[in-house]
């Protein structure tokens, strides 16, 4: 998961997910800081963002698996909770690797429309 960050993203949203990738200062708009955003935005919100692309983002829905686009998904949201650089994952690949790949947002009913969490 880490390499995929480091392939798709890390470019222009750094390595710790705040923005400052090498690719980043010469982009016409900013590029967010997962501390920032993240938090405020659910799992589909997040997985749609990645999956097609918001302004000058690519859409990565054609060129990535759904694991694949959920494992991105699940490294913002770590890295925006966390603020941890790539480096300091890559010592617990085997952990992150193991909890990405359970279904999370089904386990905890991220993924439950509204009014079916009310019930």
């Amino acid at each position: 998961m880490d390499l995929l960050y480091a392939q798709r993203c890390l470019n222009c949203h750094g390595p710790g997910g705040r923005g400052d990738g090498p690719v980043a200062m010469n982009l016409p708009v900013g590029t967010p800081d997962f501390r920032e955003t993240v938090q405020r935005k659910s799992t589909n919100q997040i997985r749609r963002i990645i999956a097609d692309g918001r302004g000058v983002m690519p859409a990565f829905d054609p060129a990535l698996r759904p694991s694949e686009i959920n494992d991105l998904l699940q490294m913002v949201r770590f890295l925006s909770r966390e603020g941890r650089d790539l480096a300091w994952w890559e010592k617990y690949d085997m952990l992150v690797a193991a909890h990405c790949s359970i279904p999370w947002e089904t386990v905890l009913g991220y993924d439950d429309p509204p009014e079916a969490k009310g019930r």
